[in-house]
């Protein structure tokens, strides 16, 4: 079996909240990784930009009339989502602490992990 067929059978078997519990902790744990090794400017950059990604890939999708999520909800995820990436160039331009980003990933888990 490839990857990309195990990979497309994995997330047809996720759940949507699932599969954003896996992407928030792959970017957050990349985001770790990046805070406590101080790597390459490129791989700081690449960790940053995994992560603004979710957070656009968010915001569009609480944009959409579609979305289920209370008003209320997606107008905060849309505001987190300006914040990161506002925030993730701080980072990169200044040096700004990571531990933000990873604090709000870390909540964004808790709260996809509560049943």
């Amino acid at each position: 079996m490839s990857i990309q067929a195990y990979q497309r059978a994995a997330t047809q078997a996720e759940s949507p909240r699932d599969l954003e519990y896996r992407a928030f902790g792959n970017v957050t744990a990349a985001l770790v990784r990046a805070k406590e090794a101080s790597p390459p400017p490129a791989q700081m950059a690449e960790a940053l930009d995994a992560n603004r990604r979710l957070w656009n890939v968010l915001s569009a999708d609480c944009s959409t009339p579609e979305n289920r999520l209370p008003q209320t909800l997606r107008g905060q995820i849309i505001s987190l989502a300006l914040w990161v990436s506002k925030y993730s160039s701080e980072v990169l331009r200044d040096g700004a602490d990571l531990e933000p980003l990873i604090d709000i990933n870390r909540a964004m888990m808790e709260g996809l992990s509560a049943r």
